[in-house]
């Protein structure tokens, strides 16, 4: 089995500009690149499971996230580093486009991509680690069995943000920590 490192896509990987969709409007986060270089060098298979219920919503099609996920992944290549898979949940309860709205399993805070990841790619969860930048990503990996989880939160600047946030982490009853930059996962790495 593979241990692995999933990222959530906006907020994580690039600037939440609401709906990300073109590629003029996708601005990587700072250290993203050598993270993934890292889990790559450890070994970890590295999967992107995001929400685009911009899908649902009907401000963007599947094709047109497919499409932005080959030029994502693309830049991962000329970083040196890969993204292993990517799982998108195009759904939403209230969404317009008839298609896509539903209630599924697959939307996070449910563990669905990241069970359906497990099950495609033999992925040790518990062994895992989740890295996200709102609570619903936490709850999907305390869902899918992960025991570590890190909360990115770059606009956290005080102890008071960051103890809401940990506090939110124990609500969850597992082991999930508030960063403030992505470099603070380059130990972690290390000891996988």
């Amino acid at each position: 089995m593979h241990k692995a490192l999933f990222l959530d896509r906006d907020g994580v990987i690039n600037v939440n500009h609401g709906y990300v969709h073109q590629r003029e409007d996708f601005d990587f986060i700072d250290g993203i690149f050598e993270l993934v270089q890292r889990a790559n060098a450890a070994d970890m298979k590295v999967i992107v499971v995001t929400n685009q219920s911009g899908i649902a919503r009907g401000m963007y099609t599947e094709e047109a996230f497919e499409n932005l996920s080959q030029w994502m992944s693309n830049q991962f290549l000329e970083h040196r580093s890969h993204i292993d898979a990517i799982f998108h949940c195009p759904h939403h309860p209230n969404g317009s486009v008839e298609t896509y709205r539903l209630a599924c399993d697959c939307r996070k805070p449910k563990a669905g991509m990241l069970l359906r990841a497990a099950k495609e790619l033999n992925i040790d969860l518990a062994n895992s680690i989740m890295v996200g930048d709102k609570n619903i990503d936490m709850q999907a990996a305390c869902a899918a069995g992960l025991t570590k989880a890190y909360w990115f939160t770059p606009e956290a600047r005080d102890n008071a943000a960051i103890s809401l946030i940990e506090e939110e982490a124990v609500k969850l009853a597992t082991g999930h920590t508030a960063i403030e930059r992505i470099e603070s996962l380059f130990s972690v790495l290390r000891t996988q």
